[in-house]
């Protein structure tokens, strides 16, 4: 689970803990962990294997969400409701989630999912697109791993390919902290090691 600083930060927790509830009735953060991680394995391999890239919206994203952490959270694939930050990133306003992802996606059709676009716009928009479902951060738990299944889908839907095992999380992290600043060269930098277009 990643570490968030939290408005409520008890909200849909065990008591007393910042344990997140959960369908196992776990209420041990490094043994829901190790469950979680098992689980969400599985279930992402198996969504990307079979997932469809059609009426790609903001509700086809919480789906994605959803097909991941259906069996350990019962509010997978729901925006949160409380707001949250990681690490100085505060990330978009629980109450503006809804609209802001609607316009992120009508955006994207707009742009054809990216596809037909030369390499370097290719990168440009991708690179945007990361940065700004990133600070979406839509849910309470969940977001890095739906971003890139996500992502994934997208890219080899244009046609390319990006496999995220071959990148250092650390410097994935570090990037996005450095896009969330205001400069994401680094970010567009990671991308263009990892796309195969």
């Amino acid at each position: 689970m990643a570490v968030y600083s939290l408005d409520g930060s008890q909200d849909n927790c065990y008591p007393n803990t910042t344990v997140l509830v959960n369908k196992f009735g776990i209420k041990n953060q490094e043994e829901l962990d190790r469950v979680e991680k098992q689980i969400t394995l599985l279930r992402a391999v198996q969504a990307e294997q079979e997932t469809k890239f059609e009426n790609v919206d903001f509700e086809f994203y919480k789906n994605t969400h959803r097909r991941i952490f259906a069996d350990v959270y019962e509010w997978a694939g729901t925006v949160r409701t409380i707001n949250i930050s990681k690490k100085g990133t505060v990330f978009c306003n629980a109450c503006e989630i809804e609209r802001i992802g609607r316009l992120k996606f009508e955006r994207l059709k707009k742009q054809n999912y990216l596809r037909k676009m030369d390499s370097g716009n290719f990168l440009d928009e991708l690179t945007d697109l990361y940065h700004e479902l990133n600070m979406l951060h839509p849910f309470r738990e969940g977001n890095g791993r739906t971003l890139r299944l996500f992502v994934t889908l997208l890219v080899r839907n244009t046609g390319g390919d990006i496999d995220f095992n071959n990148t250092d999380s650390d410097l994935l992290t570090i990037a996005t902290i450095k896009a969330s600043q205001g400069d994401k060269s680094m970010l567009r930098n990671v991308f263009e090691k990892l796309v195969l277009i």
